[in-house]
């Protein structure tokens, strides 16, 4: 999928509910994310295809998250007590934002598969 198709989904997306004001730190969230996509999208290729990519993905999203989650922590004692809590932090998240997407994809299944068509190559 394009970068600006991404784009231009969220954008579409967080504006099909009028009662829910976007607000700049909500944009600015989705951009990031539209940012990371971007980067993951621009790893496909013919040595590594989505199912590749999106492990890659999560993988640094947990090195990221224990990296965030380790911040104001001074021991690492302290730090490994609390794994547990933060794990059933950051996957009860992902849960719901895994959830939200899946939801989402589903009700719009026709267009987002009619985007990543225009993205494949002519043949």
């Amino acid at each position: 999928m394009s970068q600006d198709n991404i784009q231009d989904n969220n954008t579409q997306d967080n504006n099909a509910d009028t009662s829910v004001e976007i607000t700049p730190e909500m944009q600015a969230f989705y951009q990031r994310a539209d940012a990371i996509i971007g980067v993951a999208n621009s790893q496909l290729g013919p040595e590594s295809h989505s199912g590749q990519v999106g492990a890659s993905l999560l993988y640094a999203a947990a090195r990221y998250s224990a990296s965030v989650a380790s911040i104001g922590f001074v021991k690492g004692d302290d730090f490994a007590k609390e794994k547990d809590d933060i794990v059933e932090f950051y996957v009860k998240q992902y849960r719901q934002m895994l959830s939200d997407n899946l939801t989402d994809y589903a009700q719009n299944f026709d267009k987002y598969i009619q985007i990543n068509n225009d993205d494949k190559p002519a043949e």
